[in-house]
């Protein structure tokens, strides 16, 4: 995969304010405000910051948390994990491996079946609908 490379005011032109705070300095929106959080509609979710394809709604499933959830990536490939022990914890950060865009973080209390969630910022995402 060609990695995207961009500088800091690149970026910032390119996203509005609450993304750029969420996908390239690794914040968080509020629970339950995000655009995707109770979305049903079927598609694509891209990454806000490249158009990676990052999640299928077919995967998607509400979590409860106040995030968009899913139980595993659209390709493998496309998304990255790395340690995250800020915040005086221990979490696994979910990224864009195309331009290292922050998404969210993945936990290990998803449903039986995958017992994965993928808990993903909605400012991070764009869905493409079927």
């Amino acid at each position: 995969m060609k990695q995207i490379t961009k500088s800091d005011e690149e970026w910032k032109k390119k996203l509005t304010k609450e993304q750029y705070e969420a996908a390239r300095r690794k914040g968080t929106e509020i629970p339950f405000t995000g655009e995707y959080v109770h979305t049903k509609d079927k598609g694509v979710y891209k990454c806000v910051c490249c158009g990676n394809d990052l999640f299928s709604s077919e995967d998607k499933f509400d979590s409860g948390t106040g995030w968009p959830s899913f139980t595993k990536p659209m390709k493998k490939g496309n998304v990255g994990k790395h340690s995250d022990n800020s915040l005086f914890m221990h979490r696994t950060e979910v990224i864009c491996n195309k331009c290292g865009a922050h998404l969210g973080h993945v936990f290990d209390d998803g449903p039986e079946s995958i017992g994965l969630r993928y808990c993903i910022n909605s400012v991070s995402l764009k869905l493409k609908k079927k």
